[in-house]
């Protein structure tokens, strides 16, 4: 079993380079099974982790931008991988 976290900045107008480029340089303790890094328009960026472990199996996780890259908090949310017969 998977855990697949979500975590979304949107950056300040005119930093999302720099919320990207600060997201690429985080790395935590344990390195994930997988881990994809988006962007789109608007400054967002976008991280995806997998890890080993049930939907509430405790994992690290990216933290907090500096402030002055963020244009709101942070979102974050895990999901659980279903393939088609669970789904």
């Amino acid at each position: 079993m998977t855990v697949t976290l979500m975590w979304e900045a949107k950056a300040v107008e005119g930093r999302g380079a720099e919320l990207l480029a600060w997201a690429r340089a985080q790395r935590p303790a344990e390195e994930p099974l997988r881990r994809e890094t988006f962007r789109a328009p608007g400054g967002r960026v976008l991280v995806l982790t997998w890890w080993p472990g049930a939907y509430d199996t405790p994992v690290p996780e990216l933290p907090e931008p500096p402030d002055a890259l963020l244009a709101r908090p942070v979102h974050r949310w895990r999901f659980e991988p279903l393939d088609e017969a669970g789904a």
